[in-house]
């Protein structure tokens, strides 16, 4: 897969072959690979007994055309030349995809997008550092989609063969992926599907048997049980990416996603796509082994803690910490609150605390149920919840606009998190406020606090108004 900083749209003659292909039902689809692909990187034939199934239903080409509304140009979607910015008009985008972008309402390329995108879409591998809320997914979303609609499929297609995989280390994480290559590509008429641990299997299952899936998003424990079962080949794959990588480090997936590149096809065969927000020495180590001549791209922050966030610490003590924080939770100013805490244990006690206390409060953590994780995840959206109480593990895949106050019941141990939650809000343009309390059991952690964030955590009582 070779494609040119303006892209390849591709020729007439290719669009007539494949229109004629839809126009011809019987005739399976087919998967190309974007780069020459060597008799150890061809698909190896399933084991005796294990027929695959075959395509049922629409084939990608004909939802794809069922899919296209009225005729859109992109001459529709007019974004003037800005100096110092990336346009995406410039990168040579597909149409289809175009289209996804105008509705978002995109029109200039995050630092992280303009930086590696001209190196994905020709086909190249890349590494990417970024924090979080930089625009790292739509990136890599651009770079899967604009790629499989310009090499569209040759040869017989089976169910449970994705094109492309992007693995993500917490269910919210792969969920919002997936809800945001619904939007960007809904125009493209390319299946994504999401798998995710603690939902129903057969559910998820059923979706990939229904028709030819060209994305597969998902958690490495749950992709696992479909690899084990085979329910689903990776030997087709000809885009894999690991988003967050440091987090799959620290919750100890790596032994998993190493299992999971092994099933896919050689380095050299596919495009893969690492993005961290850390590099540290471990990372880097693995990505010489999952990559083939990577571009490395690093975005750092001009100021590591957003500038729309104003940060607040509360010297308090442990007997005062629930004191001020339901006072917080009854003031005017808090519409709509995520409290963070470290362990399980914590936040399910807290949770019970705030409800007997007569606060309407959700609970995000591993131990919830994942059904029940996102119908409060969904409540909280809505307004319906305006306290959401979570461990980093659950909050780390909450996109929320909109979010007023987050309170750091416990400081963070690991002072990358502290990022993570504060940019929970202060989203969008908007401003929020960042609330942390430092008692006796874990005010030593400031300092690690406030190195990395290169600057002073300014330590303050809280308002008296709070400790009433």
């Amino acid at each position: 897969m070779i494609k040119s900083l303006f892209g390849r749209l591709g020729s007439r003659e290719a669009e007539a072959a494949e229109r004629k292909s839809e126009a011809a039902p019987a005739k399976p689809q087919a998967e190309a690979s974007k780069k020459p692909r060597s008799p150890q990187g061809e698909s190896a034939d399933k084991p005796a007994g294990q027929k695959r199934r075959r395509r049922r239903g629409k084939g990608q080409g004909q939802g794809q055309e069922a899919a296209a509304p009225a005729p859109w140009s992109v001459d529709d979607f007019q974004v003037e030349p800005r100096e110092g910015e990336v346009r995406f008009h410039d990168l040579g985008l597909r149409d289809e995809l175009m289209h996804g972008i105008a509705d978002l309402g995109f029109q200039y390329c995050s630092p992280i997008q303009g930086a590696v995108l001209p190196h994905t879409l020709q086909g190249n591998d890349a590494i990417g550092k970024a924090q979080t809320g930089t625009g790292k997914t739509a990136a890599f979303l651009i770079t899967i989609f604009n790629d499989l609609l310009n090499h569209p499929p040759e040869t017989e297609r089976f169910l449970g063969e994705p094109r492309a995989l992007v693995i993500a280390p917490t269910r919210e994480l792969v969920m919002q992926i997936a809800a945001d290559a619904h939007d960007l590509g809904k125009h493209t008429g390319l299946n994504t599907v999401a798998l995710i641990g603690g939902a129903d299997y057969q559910k998820q299952l059923n979706k990939l048997a229904s028709n030819v899936v060209d994305l597969v998003v998902a958690t490495p424990g749950r992709l696992i049980d479909f690899m084990t079962r085979r329910d689903i080949y990776l030997d087709r794959v000809e885009t894999l990416v690991l988003d967050e990588a440091d987090r799959m480090l620290d919750m100890g997936f790596i032994p998993q996603v190493k299992r999971i590149v092994r099933a896919t096809p050689r380095k050299e065969d596919r495009q893969t796509l690492l993005f961290s927000a850390t590099f540290t020495q471990d990372i880097i180590n693995l990505s010489a082994q999952w990559t083939y001549h990577p571009v490395t791209v690093e975005i750092e922050p001009e100021h590591t803690a957003a500038d729309t966030v104003d940060q607040k610490v509360y010297l308090v003590s442990s007997q005062q910490r629930y004191r001020v924080l339901l006072n917080l939770l009854r003031s005017k100013d808090a519409d709509s609150v995520i409290v963070f805490a470290n362990r399980r244990d914590q936040v399910r006690k807290l949770h019970e605390r705030l409800r007997k206390s007569g606060i309407r409060a959700g609970i995000l953590s591993g131990e919830i149920p994942q059904n029940k994780r996102t119908r409060t995840l969904e409540q909280f959206k809505d307004g319906e919840i305006k306290v959401l109480v979570a461990t980093d593990v659950a909050g780390r895949g909450i996109h929320v606009d909109g979010v007023s106050h987050v309170v750091n019941y416990n400081l963070p141990e690991d002072p990358e998190d502290y990022v993570h939650r504060i940019g929970r809000t202060g989203r969008a343009g908007a401003t929020g406020t960042s609330i942390s309390f430092a008692s006796e059991d874990d005010a030593f952690l400031l300092p690690d606090l406030e190195a990395l964030l290169g600057e002073p955590l300014e330590c303050t009582h809280p308002p008296q108004a709070l400790l009433t």
